[in-house]
């Protein structure tokens, strides 16, 4: 299939100003209102087609952006794509710009190196483990690339994908993930899916027999087990495979989205109510779940990616739920630090 690889940040010049619609500047201020924008490392968008989108956002609290987005699409809705997010780890320097890096390098190996349709299945998953082992790989060397050689803090970043395929079966939505960024699976009917499961110190509380309320109650419960970064032990992601057996949506997100809905059925709540104020348009979607993120306190970086799974969303103006108080298609990420 014929892919659109969109680079994330584009030429200043060209940006709309939010406010008025006017022109941003290189300076980052409206030409024609004087409204300062943020930089578009602090928000970015991506749409590489019109079933598959991102949005990754500094938020609220935050000094600076480290989370990162990159996204690679067919032209085709639901043939294949893949979605990509790390989140930059914050006590680490130039995790911001390291992230970034990692996140596209992993995005054009997985765009370059899944074959279609080739061997027996078995030789089908071993070539897309491979893939998505050496995605990762990527993203590590970028990583380290980014890194000063006498940083006593190297830059580090979580690490989750999500590989759509339109297999000779149905579509399987393959995933890896290193750390506690997370993907899911939400149909449109019955039973959402969290895909990946954290390399944090929560799991490992649960596993040492915790319950969820103590594990994430603790202080510890967001420190990351498993990272890419030059101080890494283990940068071999986890991963899994999904038959899709109905219509619905892929979503890939740093835990500035799922912090503020631990649990998938929460996260499928807030979904279905974007999915509904946003008509079923994935760029709108995933801004309305920055929208919404934000609102809860955006304490944290968030990026969003959503994928289209089957027939497009229609939602009858009746059917549509409450739209923020504010307009979706505006994240303010300049607010003061409190």
């Amino acid at each position: 299939p014929t892919y659109m690889l969109t680079e994330s940040v584009t030429p200043a010049a060209r940006r709309a100003c939010a406010e008025c619609g006017g022109t941003v500047g290189a300076d980052l201020y409206c030409e024609q209102c004087g409204t300062k924008a943020p930089s578009e490392r602090e928000h970015f968008r991506e749409a590489p087609a019109s079933w598959v989108a991102g949005v990754c956002d500094r938020g609220v609290k935050r000094t600076r952006n480290e989370d990162a987005l990159a996204i690679v699409a067919s032209e085709t809705p639901g043939e294949r794509c893949v979605l990509i997010v790390l989140d930059g780890v914050s006590s680490s320097t130039d995790s911001d710009v390291a992230s970034l890096a990692g996140a596209r390098a992993a995005r054009d190996r997985l765009a370059a190196h899944i074959p279609r349709g080739l061997g027996t299945p078995e030789s089908r998953e071993s070539a897309v483990h491979q893939a998505i082992t050496d995605a990762a790989e990527a993203a590590q060397a970028a990583i380290v690339a980014h890194t000063e050689a006498a940083s006593e803090n190297p830059a580090s970043a979580t690490f989750t994908c999500v590989v759509l395929e339109a297999e000779p079966e149905g579509p399987v939505a393959w995933h890896g993930n290193l750390g506690d960024s997370r993907s899911y699976w939400f149909p449109d009917e019955g039973e959402p899916v969290q895909l990946t499961r954290d390399d944090s110190a929560a799991e490992a509380l649960i596993d040492a027999g915790a319950s969820a309320e103590q594990a994430y109650g603790s202080h510890q419960s967001h420190a990351i087990t498993r990272w890419l970064g030059r101080d890494s032990e283990n940068t071999v992601p986890t991963i899994g495979r999904l038959p899709l057996t109905e219509d619905g949506w892929l979503l890939a997100c740093s835990d500035g989205l799922w912090n503020y809905a631990r649990e998938a059925s929460s996260l499928a709540t807030q979904v279905r109510s974007a999915v509904e104020a946003a008509s079923g348009d994935p760029a709108q979607i995933a801004l309305v779940l920055v929208q919404w993120a934000s609102e809860q306190g955006g304490h944290d970086n968030i990026t969003v990616a959503v994928a289209r799974v089957g027939r497009p969303v229609v939602v009858e103006d009746g059917e549509r739920g409450p739209v923020s108080s504010e307009d979706p298609t505006h994240v303010d990420v300049t607010a003061s630090e409190e």
